[in-house]
C-alpha cells in the first residue's frame, strides 16, 4: 500500500513526500532552516491568504482510515466480515485515492452488496472522507475529522455507529437485572412497536426483523363457488338426491348436502420502491415473505419508474437471500416514482391473471406521484373493480396533521377500500387482523 501511494499519491512534479510525524493527524510543517525555494513559495502561498499546514500522504495513515471506514459501516448494521477491510484496502491501492469520485466507487463496489445499503454507505462516506480544509486540498482525504452527526437528514444507525463507544462504560460492569422484570420487558417491546422504521438504530432494526418474522396472518379461508357432497352441508344438492332415489325405485328417501370447498385467501402487493420510501419498504418486503409462506400463495409487484414482479424471488426460505435476489433483480430502486405508469401497465399485463379469484390487493405508497393525477385515478379505480378488497398502507399517516393536499394522494382516497398506516411494527399487526376478518360489502 505505502508503494502505491508512493507512486499514484502526489500529482506530477510534486516533491518527494517526507516522513509521518509520530502523530498521524499532525500536518507536516517546514523547518526553519529551509531553502529559499521552499520559503519563496511560502511567501506566495501567505500572499495568497492560504494560511494552512500542508499535509503529506502517507499509506498507513490510509489505511488505518480504511480500517475506521470498515468499521464504521459495520457498527452502523451492514453485513462486512473480516476480509472487508483488506478488500477495501485492494480496492484502494488500485484507484487514485486523490480522486473522490474514483475512491468512492471502489469502496462502493467492495462495500455494498444490496440496493438497500447504498444510502447508508453514501451517508457514511460523505461523513467520514470529507474535505475538513476546503476543496482545494486534496490530500485531506487521508485526514477525516471524527464529529458526531447531528443534522436531522442522517440516520439514526450512523449517528449512533458514528459515534465512539466511552471507556468509562466499558470499564463499569452492567448493573444485576432486578428479580421481577416483566414490567420493565414489556414496557421495552412495547415501545419497539411503537417506533418509527426509519428511526430505529441497528439493535433495534435486528429486533424488528425478528418480530416481523414471527407474525402470524391468522387469515380464514374463504368459501368458493365449487362444493362437493357432504352429510351435512348447507346447500341442497338437486342432482345427487335424484340419482339416490332412482336407485330407490324413484322413492324421495333423504335430501342430500353439498358444501362449499374453502379457498386460501390470495394476497397481490404492489410496493412502491422510490427513494421517499426508504425503510419502509424492507420491512413490507419482509412482512409479504412471511405471509406468502404462511398462505401459500400470493403475488409481489415492485415499482418506482416501471413494474416488476419478484413473486418467484421472494419465495426463497431464507428472507435474507430473498431480498437479495430482488435487489439484483430490480434496477429501479430508490428511483422516481411513476404510479400511474405503473398501475396501467399492472392493470393491463398482470390483473387478469392474478385478480380471477377474489384477491385483496395491498397498495403500498405514499401516493407522491410526479405525472398526470388522472390517469392515476383511471387506473386506481380500475384496479379496485378487478379486485375483491383494495387496501392502501400510507407511511405518510404516521404524522398526525397529515392532509391530502398532493395530487396523487387525492387521486387515490376515492377509489381505495382501506387507508392504512404502516410505518411500525403495531401498524403490521393491526393490518395482519384486518386482513384476518371478512371483507366489508362495498
Amino acid at each position: 500500500m505505502t508503494a502505491v501511494m508512493g507512486e499514484r499519491g502526489a500529482p506530477p512534479g510534486a516533491p518527494a513526500p517526507t516522513a509521518p510525524s509520530a502523530d498521524p493527524t499532525e500536518a507536516q510543517v517546514a523547518p526553519e532552516g529551509a531553502s529559499s525555494e521552499g520559503a519563496s513559495s511560502e511567501g506566495a502561498s501567505s500572499a495568497l491568504g492560504l494560511a494552512r499546514r500542508r499535509v503529506e500522504p502517507s499509506g498507513e495513515r490510509l489505511v488505518a482510515n480504511l480500517v475506521h471506514f470498515t468499521r464504521l459501516l459495520r457498527r452502523a448494521g451492514l453485513a462486512l466480515g473480516p476480509g472487508a477491510t483488506l478488500d477495501a484496502q485492494r480496492a484502494a491501492a488500485v484507484v487514485d485515492v486523490f480522486s473522490r469520485d474514483e475512491l468512492y466507487w471502489a469502496l462502493h463496489a467492495v462495500l455494498v452488496h444490496r440496493a438497500s445499503e447504498h444510502d447508508l454507505f453514501d451517508a457514511a462516506f460523505r461523513l467520514f472522507w470529507r474535505d475538513p480544509m476546503g476543496a482545494a486540498s486534496a490530500l485531506s482525504l487521508l485526514l477525516p475529522q471524527m464529529r458526531t452527526p447531528t443534522t436531522r437528514t442522517i440516520s439514526r444507525r450512523l449517528s449512533e455507529a458514528w459515534r465512539p463507544p466511552s471507556p468509562s462504560a466499558k470499564a463499569t460492569p452492567p448493573p444485576a437485572p432486578p428479580a421481577v422484570d416483566l414490567f420493565l420487558a414489556a414496557s421495552a417491546e412495547e415501545t419497539l412497536r411503537q417506533r418509527d422504521f426509519d428511526q430505529m438504530s441497528a439493535e433495534e432494526l435486528a429486533a424488528a426483523r425478528r418480530l416481523v418474522r414471527e407474525l402470524t396472518l391468522g387469515v380464514p379461508p374463504a368459501p368458493s363457488r365449487r362444493s362437493r357432497a357432504a352429510a351435512k352441508g348447507r346447500l341442497p344438492d338437486r342432482a345427487g338426491t335424484v340419482r339416490r332415489a332412482l336407485r330407490r325405485g324413484g322413492e324421495l328417501v333423504e335430501l342430500q348436502r353439498r358444501r362449499r370447498l374453502p379457498r386460501p385467501l390470495t394476497i397481490v402487493a404492489l410496493c412502491d420502491i422510490s427513494g421517499s420510501m426508504g425503510r419502509y419498504s424492507e420491512m413490507l418486503l419482509r412482512f409479504l415473505h412471511a405471509a406468502l409462506a404462511e398462505l401459500g400463495r400470493g403475488h409481489v409487484f415492485l415499482f418506482a419508474t416501471r413494474l416488476s414482479n419478484v413473486t418467484r424471488a421472494l419465495r426463497h426460505r431464507d428472507v435474507d437471500q430473498a431480498l437479495a435476489r430482488c435487489g439484483r433483480e430490480v434496477s429501479d430502486w430508490a428511483s422516481g416514482t411513476r404510479l400511474g405508469a405503473s398501475l396501467r401497465e399492472f392493470n393491463r399485463t398482470w390483473a387478469r391473471r392474478v385478480l380471477a379469484q377474489g384477491a385483496v390487493v395491498l397498495l403500498v405508497t405514499d401516493g407522491l406521484e410526479c405525472e398526470d393525477a388522472g390517469e392515476l385515478a383511471l387506473e386506481a379505480a380500475r384496479l379496485r373493480r378487478s379486485c375483491r378488497r383494495l387496501i392502501w398502507l400510507n407511511p405518510l399517516l404516521r404524522y398526525a396533521g397529515f392532509e391530502p393536499r398532493a395530487t396523487g394522494v387525492r387521486a387515490l382516497l376515492p377509489n381505495v377500500d382501506e387507508h392504512r398506516p404502516v410505518h411500525d411494527l403495531d401498524s403490521l399487526a393491526a393490518l395482519a387482523r384486518a386482513l384476518a376478518k371478512p371483507a366489508p360489502r362495498r
